[in-house]
């Protein structure tokens, strides 16, 4: 317990929000929308931007996100800002005795990562990384459906999103996303929560070029194999160069397969192809916030654990090796073997 229960109940939850973006706003309207927390103040990346914002949703505007972990009237700091800066933000936030909750990647380095959960641990403070595509409709159908498709040998995860033209944003920022897979770290921890701990990596991507910062598309593609002998190919890819999107995730057994293209499923078996109903992915920041509030509040286990996240993250750093060096990376080499 992060805190003393009978404190919870007699308080709000006062939280700070660090990002005016999309997920931000998808917090905010969690919060407003729970009698157990107050929206104290907001710091984004933009002041107009964060002028607005806090305007629409009631709360103070800050100038900065130092200012906001300082405040003493703040019990839980939020971290929807752009990934460079998850690390330094979430550091400030635990040694200030804040919990922090942070959306993936928890750092884009790895050795700062284990230092934040060994801090929030020092602190007794809850440090949670958002992994929603964990409670989404497709991962809950690829959950209930593994084992009719038997032994399991191959499996392909591909997100392709053309931009024409590419946005000028930070997503398309090497050092504010950083290195595409963990940048994109859902995709990779999707398959270590499904099929365990990984044996080795390898990896090619490239970029396009529009300026030094900014990149109008990213490649990349990467194979895993799993201590249990599945490979795994990982596609993702953005930006101007490519031309057809994609959306699809392939599991390939001795028995049958699993075809999951978009919005539509369906397991596919020797005499039969049966379509498998794939549940929304709207509303799940607000479920993943009401589960911290509950953990906070009552002690509920949460569906993830930031050592699960740092593992993902751990392939993820495995694999920009392997792409920058041209060679197959062990991660009996570089992985903590208690993750």
């Amino acid at each position: 317990m992060y805190n003393s229960k009978a404190a919870l109940e007699t308080a709000k939850v006062r939280v700070g929000l660090v990002g005016s973006g999309y997920a931000a706003k998808l917090r905010a309207e969690a919060f407003l929308g729970d009698q157990r927390t107050s929206l104290v103040a907001i710091a984004g990346h933009q002041p107009e931007n964060t002028a607005a914002f806090a305007q629409k949703y009631e709360t103070e505007a800050l100038t900065s996100w130092e200012k906001l972990v300082e405040r003493s009237d703040i019990d839980l700091v939020v971290i929807s800002t752009i990934n460079r800066d998850h690390g330094a933000i979430a550091r400030a936030a635990l040694s200030q005795g804040k919990h922090v909750i942070v959306e993936y990647p928890l750092s884009v380095d790895i050795t700062e990562a284990k230092e934040l959960i060994a801090l929030a641990k020092s602190q007794n403070k809850l440090l949670h990384v958002e992994h929603i595509e964990l409670l989404g409709g497709l991962h809950q159908a690829l959950q209930q459906n593994l084992d009719q498709v038997g032994d399991i040998f191959y499996v392909r995860y591909s997100t392709i999103n053309p931009q024409h033209p590419a946005p000028r944003k930070w997503t398309y920022n090497h050092d504010f996303f950083g290195f595409p897979l963990i940048g994109a770290l859902s995709r990779l921890h999707r398959l270590t929560n499904l099929f365990g701990k990984v044996f080795s990596v390898n990896c090619h991507q490239r970029y396009w070029e529009t300026e030094s910062d900014y990149y109008q598309t990213c490649f990349c593609i990467s194979q895993l194999c799993f201590e249990n002998g599945l490979l795994a190919q990982v596609v993702y890819g953005k930006g101007e160069t490519l031309w057809q999107a994609e959306r699809k995730f392939e599991v390939h057994g001795d028995k049958g397969g699993l075809i999951f293209d978009g919005d539509k499923g369906m397991l596919i078996q020797s005499q039969e192809t049966t379509p498998i109903e794939i549940g929304t992915r709207r509303g799940l920041f607000a479920k993943d916030t009401n589960m911290v509030l509950d953990h906070l509040f009552n002690d509920t286990p949460l569906y993830v654990t930031p050592e699960q996240s740092l593992y993902a993250l751990q392939v993820a750093d495995a694999i920009q090796r392997a792409a920058e060096t041209g060679l197959t990376i062990f991660m009996s080499d570089t992985a903590d073997k208690n993750l």
